[in-house]
């Protein structure tokens, strides 16, 4: 079971891992072995997401769901497969953390008497330095 959050666990069973050869790191040996991993999860099929939870994922990481509802979380940083797994694996669980996690309200603030004085003293500043640019108007 891979713990994404307190009340939510994956099967790794619902995980599937694909090798395939990467660019990168790695010299002559990039191009016999396959390092590059990438990890597929089907979020809309998946029996441990709650809809919401699903809606919730395929609004906040739309980039890496498919029209099928399948993520894909890739990597290629390490020389050896084991490596790539892992990295994968851990930036996985860091997306969906993040994708589940609940934003705080927003409060909304008040600008300060002070903030105020100051923005108007910019603009009066601004105004008259425009003003100095224009041609000077003849007295008759």
């Amino acid at each position: 079971m891979i713990e994404i959050t307190v009340g939510l666990a994956i099967p790794e069973g619902e995980l599937t891992f694909n090798a395939s050869r990467a660019g990168g790191p790695g010299g002559q040996n990039v191009n016999k072995v396959a390092t590059k991993v990438t990890l597929t999860f089907d979020v809309a099929g998946s029996p441990s997401l709650s809809e919401a939870q699903r809606a919730r994922i395929r609004e906040r990481l739309a980039t890496r769901v498919n029209r099928d509802g399948v993520m894909h979380v890739g990597s290629q940083r390490h020389r050896t497969q084991g490596a790539n797994r892992a990295a994968a694996l851990e930036r996985f669980v860091e997306l969906l953390r993040d994708a589940l996690a609940e934003e705080a309200p927003r409060v909304p603030t008040r600008p300060t008497r002070f903030s105020k004085q100051r923005r108007i003293a910019e603009k009066k500043l601004r105004a008259r330095v425009k003003q100095d640019r224009h041609r000077p108007v003849p007295d008759d």
